[in-house]
């Protein structure tokens, strides 16, 4: 489906927590869902904070940390990219900020493809977190013929690679757009969100105008009237996507009426918000094992179980802030229009946000530390 809306030099701009749009529904989905191991591990007393990943070089690690990871053939010299999955060049274990985490998030959609993917940090030393979204046509600079970074994790499951093949490429291509690898990964299905809103029974939303769209190669119909309405899980899917109008003229679907990314954002706001005031309901919390099902079918990680109890704490304490959490987008200076629509990542302000957000380092990362695609 082509990019709508061309880049335009946008900044990076900072949203409060009650405006997260719908990719940031993967971290609230996250944290509510292991919320719900939180109770059981703490009756245990095995919470606990994770030991910092060690991304130093080969060289200077022991044989039992080195990273175990599967090489995608298809694509060997992308699996080269960015250094690999290291600290940049010239930082140490001992360059790492204490009691600070950075997470890879992303969303699978029916296809395996990487429908929404963010960096994430968590500051347990301030109690701050940084959520950083990549647009999914963000070029990257590989080897490969499509070099939009939506393509990186079906590059890391080919030839056996499977889910940490895919995870790991990911980050190896994520690292030459924000200089260093992250920590740890969150995969989640997409299905989550609409089976999450069917357990629910479905949220109640405020459709701001009419929806009609067709796509027959997807075998996808939006059809909403305009006006508050209850939606299942697939409709709330479908309003939270819809990009354009359509009707069939001459036998061709054609486009009658695009919106902007900021009516869309809209409404997934509109959709999340519906969403949390369910799940906070007593009603909600009756269908524990439904969400714990739910999580363990559709969420796949390389956090401990123990560990992911102690973030859920702290994820818990960042909701109840005002401030405590920062989103942003990475930077672009633009699109390079059909035929391939990819967007041009801003080398400089790139590096001026990581520095000020999800650096784990206490030395600046560098524009030599990236790898950004002319």
């Amino acid at each position: 489906m082509p990019y709508e809306n061309g880049g335009n030099g946008n900044r990076p701009r900072k949203k409060r927590l009650k405006k997260l749009f719908l990719r940031t529904f993967l971290i609230t989905f996250a944290s509510l869902a292991t919320l719900v191991f939180a109770g059981w591990l703490t009756l245990q007393s095995v919470i606990k904070p994770p030991e910092i990943p060690d991304h130093s070089p080969p060289a200077a690690k022991t044989e039992q940390h080195e990273a175990a990871y599967v090489v995608p053939e298809a694509e060997q010299e992308d699996t080269l990219i960015g250094g690999g999955l290291h600290a940049p060049e010239g930082f140490t274990r001992s360059d790492r900020k204490n009691d600070f985490y950075t997470f890879l998030i992303f969303g699978l959609d029916e296809g395996n493809n990487t429908d929404s993917i963010m960096v994430a940090a968590y500051d347990d030393a301030n109690k701050k977190a940084y959520v950083i979204g990549l647009p999914r046509d963000l070029k990257v600079n590989v080897k490969r013929r499509v070099k939009k970074i939506n393509a990186a994790y079906p590059a890391g499951t080919l030839n056996g690679g499977g889910r940490i093949g895919g995870a790991e490429q990911l980050k190896r291509e994520i690292k030459t757009i924000i200089g260093f690898t992250p920590d740890y990964f969150i995969c989640v299905n997409l299905e989550a969100f609409e089976r999450v809103i069917d357990a629910v029974g479905g949220v109640e939303v405020n459709v701001p105008y009419e929806m009609n769209y067709t796509d027959t190669a997807q075998d996808l119909t939006i059809q909403f009237d305009e006006g508050i309405r209850t939606l299942n899980g697939k409709e709330a899917l479908a309003f939270a996507r819809h990009r354009r109008n359509n009707e069939k003229r001459g036998g061709e679907w054609v486009t009658t009426k695009s919106y902007t990314d900021y009516e869309r954002i809209e409404n997934q706001q509109a959709v999340i918000r519906a969403l949390i005031s369910k799940l906070l309901t007593p009603a909600s919390i009756l269908k524990l094992d439904e969400f714990i099902d739910i999580f363990n079918e559709n969420v796949y990680t390389d956090i401990a179980l123990n560990n992911m109890g102690w973030f859920a704490y702290k994820l818990n304490d960042i909701r109840s802030a005002d401030e405590a959490l920062e989103t942003y987008t990475i930077p672009t200076t633009g699109t390079t229009g059909a035929p391939d629509w990819y967007e041009l990542p801003d080398e400089t302000a790139i590096v001026e946000l990581i520095n000020s957000t999800i650096n784990p380092y206490v030395k600046n990362i560098e524009a030599k530390d990236l790898e950004i695609a002319n």
